[in-house]
């Protein structure tokens, strides 16, 4: 049987940069081993399998993979996947929001438009923030390939936090510093994973000349997963804005950042976020981001 999928490039307004991610659709009937076959087949970050709802209510079920092993949640595939929804589907030109069934629980999206045309999506986080253990900054330096004096600590210790898939946050002092990292899979797999992170989030505020147009700017690696760095990763993005409000001073609030990702990794991406804060408390983190569209078949299974 013959089964349709898609490829888009995910916080990208150009081909060839941002995230690939491909989407399958018609996978109802598909086995988990078979959706992982196919995962590592395509050997993107990630690969999502289009399901029928088990709600009829919501859009779709989705599931996901890395080359090696399922998640509950990820955010460039959300983004990606909904787009990819939005273009295949008849009479989207009147639908706003999708919601997909997900491990994690229920992902709400809403549609980015311009000119009438679908051109990207924003998710909701599906969990509320998890602040959870601190890393040792000697640790997190030797997965970095960097000395424990290139990690900023006076804002916050190296700490895993999560919207929906935990990460171990760092911040990183300088863009130099951030530039030189490299994933040291020895230690990766020494010291993670930590209270469910085995993937680390770099990021710096030190943003400057190229890089002036963000934020702040970011690196992830998740080795352990297979995915040696990620061009742009949505959900610890997602996390990151929330642990950074949560960390702000004030009871209400509502914070928007621009994330630069996949810079020294030849595929520029922007992550724009957008962080309501009530009561002292994060209610709710949203990642915003455009796709373009790449490639289209079918699968012979």
């Amino acid at each position: 049987m013959q089964r349709r999928y898609v490829t888009v490039d995910v916080f990208a307004d150009r081909p060839f940069a941002g995230n690939p991610l491909a989407v399958v659709l018609d996978a109802e009937g598909l086995t988990t081993a078979q959706m992982q076959a196919i995962a590592r087949e395509f050997n993107y970050a990630e690969t999502t399998f289009v399901l029928p709802p088990r709600d009829s209510s919501h859009t779709a079920h989705v599931r996901i993979f890395t080359p090696r092993s399922e998640l509950p949640f990820a955010g460039h595939p959300n983004v990606g996947t909904a787009f990819v929804l939005a273009r295949a589907r008849s009479g989207t030109d009147s639908v706003a929001r999708f919601q997909f069934e997900e491990q994690a629980g229920v992902v709400p999206l809403e549609l980015v438009r311009e000119r009438g045309q679908v051109v990207g999506a924003e998710l909701t986080a599906p969990e509320a923030l998890s602040v959870r253990s601190e890393f040792p900054t000697q640790h997190a330096a030797a997965c970095l390939s960097l000395d424990a004096s290139d990690i900023r600590i006076d804002g916050h210790a190296p700490i895993v936090v999560s919207v929906g898939l935990p990460f171990v946050v760092v911040e990183i002092k300088t863009r130099e510093a951030l530039r030189r990292a490299r994933p040291n899979l020895a230690a990766h797999a020494d010291t993670l994973p930590r209270d469910g992170a085995d993937g680390i989030y770099l990021y710096t505020r030190d943003v400057t000349g190229s890089d002036s147009h963000a934020d702040l700017e970011a690196r992830m690696f998740a080795p352990l997963d297979g995915v040696i760095e990620d061009p742009a990763t949505g959900s610890a993005t997602a996390a990151m804005a929330a642990f950074l409000a949560h960390l702000a001073p004030g009871a209400d609030a509502e914070a928007k950042l621009r994330f630069s990702q996949g810079v020294d990794f030849g595929r520029p991406s922007l992550l724009e976020t957008r962080t309501v804060k009530r009561g002292g408390a994060v209610a709710a983190v949203h990642v915003r981001g455009r796709c373009v569209p790449i490639m289209e078949g079918r699968l012979e299974l």
